[in-house]
């Protein structure tokens, strides 16, 4: 077979690299995962070789993302690291029925933090004439770049990218699309442009229950409170979505501050839709700092009990690694533990964990990951966390779920600290049967839905010769993340 995309397979399927969603400055590898990424491409040739296949044709196939992972795991091991892991045989890498067994799965996978950058939209208007937002990213370097507009390339992160990264090349059923943070004139995705994204999904036919969108609110912001009817009238939003650490002056908010945030509350109320989606963690930098950690979420959780709070990320912050929790921290996803520990909302309660970047970027460290989870099951429960991506800055999220789906905490820190093993029950209310129940969605309805339109059969006819490109969009470096905040409206950290 020939392949459009990378044919001599120098790309893993498995991600390892310093790409950040935007929000937070991309973190250079470690040695670790240097280690992890040389012996993943040693392995490759290997295998390739013994199965007497191109690297290509293994990178593409379930043998070639278990060979990916067990190296990841093989210098893990080096590294003196244990906590957490990715469980498959050993032979996997070369027997497809073992690497099958542990990579594919069945699960409803309801994505609760993807993202879209309209090519064409107004954003463009407010930047020099000769910029070129995101141009070094990889995906902009497809075959719709060689157009003659000076921003051709944007092209290659249009809806048609969006549409392939994650329903065809990826597991993902549902959708909603996220917003970032940024003054009403200057969004790279705008809700009319989001509800045109939702469209084109719909034009495939009996797609709708697909995407669904989030309305942006900053109730710091004049203009945002006395548009939420809008969002809701015209574009059905499902959920609100606010940055407590934003605002147009650099200060930010607390979600039970009585001139901002409770009017928000209280308006969302009003409205009938009851989600708030809060960006908690992954700071923007020192200027309200305080702002995105998690104190504000479980006194608001606690004096609105009919009010759904997601809090993204979880609160956690790239770089500082993730341990057992300690009530002393107040940093990362110990932030959200303790807000809900102290605020007596125990288990299963209005508050959940969303894992978008983070569990990306624990990918990279399995021992955070496996107190991340732990700790997270332990103290909200098993039916609180969500699944999120932020995708499509991470390009496709197939790695993410193929690394979510293998992924365990070892014996022997569960029994330390208490937490519970990720059994496929577990995964599979995380991979999105716990969103369906904020989200209002039936099961009994959906899951029929997803199993027959147009877009599950196109997955299935493109799957006969799958040619994913694993490639990221996000930011990978510091000058990328600089230009993207002048060009995204944002600050620079």
């Amino acid at each position: 077979m020939k392949f459009v995309h990378d044919p001599e397979g120098t790309r893993l399927p498995i991600k390892l690299d310093s790409t950040s969603n935007g929000e937070y400055v991309p973190i250079p590898l470690d040695k670790t995962s240097k280690l992890a990424n040389r012996m993943a491409h040693e392995a490759t040739s290997a295998n390739a070789h013994r199965l007497g296949v191109s690297r290509r044709e293994l990178l593409v196939s379930a043998c070639g993302a278990a060979t990916t992972l067990l190296a990841f795991n093989a210098a893990q091991a080096a590294a003196g690291r244990g906590a957490g892991f990715y469980s498959l045989a050993s032979e996997a890498g070369l027997d497809k029925y073992a690497a099958a067994e542990a990579l594919e799965g069945d699960e409803f996978i309801f994505d609760v933090q993807g993202h879209f950058v309209n090519p064409t939209g107004a954003w463009l208007d407010k930047i020099p004439e000769d910029a070129r937002p995101l141009s070094g990213m990889e995906q902009a370097g497809c075959a719709l770049a060689t157009g003659k507009e000076d921003r051709s390339y944007l092209q290659c992160l249009g809806p048609d990218a969006f549409i392939q990264d994650v329903f065809m090349d990826s597991d993902t059923d549902l959708m909603v699309l996220s917003f970032v943070p940024s003054k009403r004139d200057e969004e790279p995705l705008t809700i009319e442009e989001a509800s045109a994204a939702r469209s084109i999904v719909n034009q495939m036919k009996d797609n709708r229950h697909r995407l669904y969108l989030h309305g942006r609110v900053n109730p710091n912001q004049d203009g945002d409170l006395e548009d939420m009817d809008r969002l809701k009238e015209e574009f059905g939003v499902v959920a609100w979505k606010t940055y407590t650490q934003w605002g147009p002056d650099g200060t930010g908010y607390w979600l039970d501050d009585e001139d901002t945030g409770i009017p928000f509350l209280e308006k969302a109320r009003a409205l009938g839709v009851k989600i708030i989606v809060i960006h908690k963690g992954i700071p923007f930098g020192p200027q309200s700092y305080e702002h995105s950690l998690c104190d504000d979420i479980g006194r608001v959780a606690k004096r609105y009990p009919d009010l759904k709070f997601l809090v993204y990320h979880s609160g956690f912050v790239p770089g500082q690694a993730e341990g057992p929790y300690d009530p002393s921290r107040n940093e990362g996803v110990d932030s959200l533990i303790k807000t809900v520990v102290e605020n007596d909302l125990g288990r299963h309660s209005n508050v959940y964990a969303e894992l978008g970047s983070t569990w990306r970027f624990l990918m990279r460290d399995p021992d955070s990951a496996a107190h991340t989870l732990g700790k997270l099951i332990k103290y909200l429960g098993e039916d609180n966390v969500l699944w999120g991506t932020d995708s499509i800055w991470y390009g496709s999220p197939q790695d993410q779920i193929q690394a979510f789906r293998t992924f365990q905490i070892a014996e022997a820190v569960r029994e330390k600290h208490g937490y519970q093993g990720l059994t496929p029950e577990i995964k599979r209310k995380i991979f999105g049967l716990n969103a369906l129940v904020p989200y209002e969605i039936d099961e009994s309805l959906i899951r029929p839905l997803v199993g027959k339109d147009n877009i599950s059969l196109a997955r299935a006819h493109y799957r006969e010769h799958p040619d994913p490109h694993y490639r990221t969009n996000g930011p990978k470096t510091r000058r990328e993340f600089l230009n993207l905040m002048r060009w995204s409206g944002g600050r620079a950290t």
